[in-house]
């Protein structure tokens, strides 16, 4: 399973020359399971099978969003955000991609309260619960983008971590994202309280890779694959104005972009390539290009007889017991 995790840490730093009582920043650092190799695979067969991109589709079928709420109880600390934080962060999601022609649209939201997927389901040690977790949960098809917001209380830290669409093939109901519920506009993940986290998310689930990627700064490296990208040789942390870790190449480092790892505050922007590259990923992996979902097909019209037909029975399935249910 390739997965990218984006965590929150606070460093203390300790000196006889340190202010007491001052409390160091907090800073977003990603760590992926995604090595370099595996990068260099899955680019030469994007290569090789690569659709062009289609804005003109892309802005005619916005992505639906479908996204449960895993709670530990019913208070906004144990995760139970209210649908105004919800709405919020999906206006947030437009504002990022606007640029793009990508819009998204809420289809869904259900609420869960289960104190284990709440706390556990981490990429790592959490691994069982996050795909009970999915599994149970995952509406929607491969265009369909399936949001979980969590506690992580079993790993301290983190703010969220995604699957590529490369993946959603062979791990249909793997596919999503999941993020710390604090993260979204107005929690107290400050200073990852705007909702860049999900967008910074949702930018790995389209296909984009973190702007450092490969942090390399030698000429014709292949970095995160996107050319109007400047070459950056590690991660930003608040937001450095005017950093520059690659000076012998051109432009400062992309530390606005939603793909680095500033604060929240501080990303504003996705790039024209960026856009392009994730337009093909999605018509590639996620058969964004026909447009509008097409109407079923009618059922044919049977013939008239003299007794009356039954309609097709329905089965409602039971939540799992672990679990309570509501939409």
């Amino acid at each position: 399973m390739l997965l990218t995790k984006l965590f929150s840490v606070s460093f203390s730093v300790v000196s006889a020359f340190a202010a007491p009582n001052v409390r160091a920043p907090r800073q977003r650092i990603c760590g992926t399971d995604i090595s370099q190799s595996e990068v260099v695979q899955v680019e030469n067969s994007f290569a090789v099978n690569r659709v062009r991109g289609n804005r003109t589709a892309l802005e005619a079928a916005p992505l639906k969003v479908y996204w449960h709420v895993v709670t530990k109880d019913d208070t906004l600390s144990g995760g139970n955000i209210p649908d105004s934080q919800i709405t919020a962060q999906v206006d947030v999601l437009n504002t990022a991609y606007a640029s793009t022609g990508v819009s998204w649209v809420l289809a869904e939201t259900d609420r869960i309260r289960s104190a284990d997927w709440f706390s556990k389901a981490d990429p790592e040690g959490g691994q069982d619960y996050q795909t009970a977790m999915k599994e149970a949960l995952h509406k929607g098809g491969p265009r369909d983008l399936n949001v979980y917001s969590v506690g992580f209380e079993d790993y301290g830290g983190l703010l969220g971590y995604s699957t590529w669409p490369w993946d959603v093939e062979s791990l249909p109901l793997d596919d999503g994202v999941v993020i710390l519920y604090s993260s979204v506009p107005g929690g107290t993940e400050v200073p990852f309280d705007l909702g860049q986290t999900l967008t910074h998310e949702a930018g790995h689930w389209v296909g984009l890779y973190h702007t450092f990627q490969g942090g390399s700064c030698v000429t014709g490296a292949s970095g995160d694959f996107v050319d109007d990208t400047p070459a950056e040789r590690s991660p930003a942390f608040g937001c450095p104005v005017g950093r520059d870790t690659c000076p012998t190449q051109a432009g400062a480092d992309p530390i606005h972009n939603f793909m680095d790892y500033s604060d929240d505050a501080c990303m504003t922007e996705f790039t024209p390539g960026q856009a392009e590259r994730l337009q093909a990923a999605l018509e590639t992996f996620r058969t964004v290009a026909p447009g509008p979902e097409p109407e079923p097909t009618p059922e044919p019209t049977p013939e008239p007889t003299t007794e009356p037909t039954t309609g097709p029975s329905t089965t409602a399935t039971s939540p799992d017991p672990a679990t309570e249910t509501t939409t």
